[in-house]
């Protein structure tokens, strides 16, 4: 196996006048190519503060973090957006579609942003992964002509656009009915089978047992790793960090 994510001590404190909040102190662990790994904690546990570092929308206050060898805290902030482009897809809670813009234009606008491709392969692309997600006849809808669910998959189309090597997903599941919820994570999981590299957020029981293992943090710190699988195991453990 080959390791994709590598975080050493990583640290982010955040200081607002004389407060200051450490979010996370301390955590180093690894992803290899390949795996689904979940991140799982209680709300202001520092999971998506990690997630985020992870995937260079923010800078951590020491440590480190490599993505398929590449350090990100020696990228400037230009380097670090085609970073972003080019090897790092994500999916947020509350889908972040672009109101203006159709199925199509939101799913390709990552692919003619970071360029090198013509539009003819781009809109190929698009319509791969449409209709690998069921929405195809979605596509010249916009964003609040469709449910959440659907919403969220235009999210996972988009994302993986430009064929990521790292797919982070932030609560992909939180803002969605229990049906649409465990549809996103099958589909979550195929892509996986398939060779994509993902890490999630989640604070649901039923999401982390699709992964192969889970991450558990407590005040900022990696407290436990445990295999995926087993959801009331995984619920135990998670109410055990309260």
């Amino acid at each position: 196996m080959t390791t994709l994510v590598e975080i050493r001590d990583l640290r982010k404190t955040y200081q607002t006048g004389s407060v200051r909040f450490e979010a996370l102190r301390g955590i180093s662990l690894d992803v290899e190519e390949g795996d689904f790994a979940a991140i799982m904690g209680q709300s202001g546990s520092g999971k998506s503060t990690l997630l985020h570092i992870t995937g260079g929308l923010d800078q951590p206050t020491a440590g480190s973090v490599r993505v398929g060898g590449t350090m990100l805290q020696a990228m400037s902030e230009r380097e670090l957006a085609l970073f972003r482009r080019a090897q790092v897809g994500f999916v947020f809670q509350f889908f972040n579609l672009i109101e203006n813009l159709n199925v199509r234009a939101n799913v390709e606008l990552p692919a003619l942003l970071k360029g090198g491709q013509s539009r003819r392969d781009i809109h190929r692309r698009c319509s791969f992964l449409l209709e690998r997600l069921g929405i195809a006849d979605q596509a010249n809808k916009y964003p609040w002509e469709l449910s959440g669910g659907q919403q969220q998959r235009v999210a996972i189309a988009r994302a993986l656009i430009n064929q990521p090597a790292l797919l982070l997903a932030d609560e992909p599941t939180g803002n969605l009915d229990s049906a649409s919820g465990e549809e996103v994570l099958n589909i979550l999981r195929q892509f996986n089978q398939q060779g994509q590299t993902i890490l999630m957020v989640t604070h649901a029981a039923s999401a982390a047992a699709q992964a192969d293992y889970i991450f558990f943090i407590r005040d900022g710190l990696l407290v436990d790793q445990m295999p995926g699988g087993d959801e009331k195991a995984i619920a135990q453990r998670l109410a055990d960090l309260r």
